[in-house]
């Protein structure tokens, strides 16, 4: 059993039985309330590796999240405790109005339609975007349906923050408001992205994915800025 927020070990993921990997021999952890930036080239797997940590995609070797080993069967549970955020917005709005989407991972954990109605609004007005909640997701922006989406990702307080390039279509003041609403997050995060500066704004640690391998492990995101530099 593992006690880290997210634990890859040893982990392999493919596609088909007979492909190449995408991901070879992947092993890394991250501690509880930790924020890691995960950086590489277009195709190096950072995608891959996020849809592994909720089971959307089949693995070898053994993902760990809050405690409770990734597997079809522990699925569900797994899921509970994450947020995700998808790259492409459209891919997890599912309801017609901004609110009924911010809302429903309360509503299916449970919580009384008022209740999710309050915490949804409270988690737009952190982002900026209160006034959107009667809005048709259809009508929005590429930006503000991003924003959307990491509001739904954000309200159910999870212990584990999966981003995927979450500043894409931001603008720079949209970055800055989402940098400082996640640093005051409690939630241990893992977030894919190009973007060097929001993640040495926000990240203390970052992972380079080189060929589906960890090239690199450092302290200092800026340290990725200094190895592709030169």
């Amino acid at each position: 059993m593992s006690g880290a927020a997210l634990e890859f070990r040893g982990v392999t993921i493919r596609y088909e039985d007979d492909a190449a990997p995408v991901a070879s021999d992947l092993s890394f952890s991250i501690d509880v309330g930790e924020r890691v930036a995960l950086v590489g080239l277009n195709g190096s797997g950072k995608t891959t590796l996020l849809s592994a940590a909720v089971g959307l995609v089949p693995h070898g070797g053994e993902i760990w999240v809050a405690g409770e080993r990734v597997t079809h069967q522990a699925i569900a549970r797994v899921r509970e405790r994450v947020g995700f955020v998808f790259n492409v917005p459209e891919d997890q709005l599912l309801f017609p109005r901004v609110l009924d989407d911010v809302m429903f991972g309360l509503l299916r954990r449970g919580t009384s339609r008022s209740e999710a109605s309050v915490r949804a609004k409270r988690a737009l007005a952190a982002l900026g975007i209160e006034q959107l909640g009667d809005v048709p997701v259809h009508h929005l922006s590429h930006g503000q349906k991003q924003r959307v989406a990491i509001a739904g990702a954000l309200v159910t307080q999870p212990s584990l923050l999966l981003l995927d390039e979450p500043t894409a279509g931001l603008d720079p003041p949209g970055k800055r408001t989402l940098s400082e609403l996640l640093s005051r997050c409690e939630a241990a995060m893992l977030i894919a992205t190009h973007d060097l500066d929001f993640a040495a704004r926000l990240c203390t640690r970052s992972l380079l994915l080189e060929n589906g391998r960890v090239g690199l492990d450092a302290g200092d995101p800026s340290e990725l800025r200094r190895r592709w530099d030169g």
